[in-house]
């Protein structure tokens, strides 16, 4: 598991990632649809300009690039905290990568945003 180019300890899984990841409030599980950033718990939809990535991790298959995944610990405006799991590589979500080159692109315009280690 890299953890934006670095390891870390015994978060090795998903599964792992994302146990901690509950347990430290990102408990809703996002979903990419054509109005934006979907939480189903609220039923709020969010735009680019309306969430923050706290972090990422990146998961490589060990027998297949099918199994490579990102995992995206997201903050809304609002103070829904959540994930959000894609592919990446030939595999990714289109949509999911589109709005999170949004996303990235807003956070590198403010200052001071730095990912929040988990």
């Amino acid at each position: 598991m890299v953890n934006n180019g670095e390891h870390i300890g015994d978060m090795t899984t998903m599964v792992t990632v994302t146990n901690t990841a509950i347990k430290r409030g990102y408990t809703e599980n996002f979903k990419m649809t054509t109005k934006g950033l979907y939480a189903p718990t609220t039923k709020i939809s969010y735009l680019p300009n309306e969430v923050v990535i706290d972090n990422f991790y990146r998961f490589e298959g060990q027998s297949s690039p099918e199994d490579n995944a990102i995992l995206y610990l997201i903050t809304s405006h609002d103070g829904i905290m959540g994930m959000l799991i894609d592919s990446y590589g030939a595999d990714a979500n289109e949509d999911i990568s589109k709005f999170i080159k949004e996303v990235e692109d807003i956070q590198k315009t403010v200052s001071g945003h730095e990912q929040k280690p988990l």
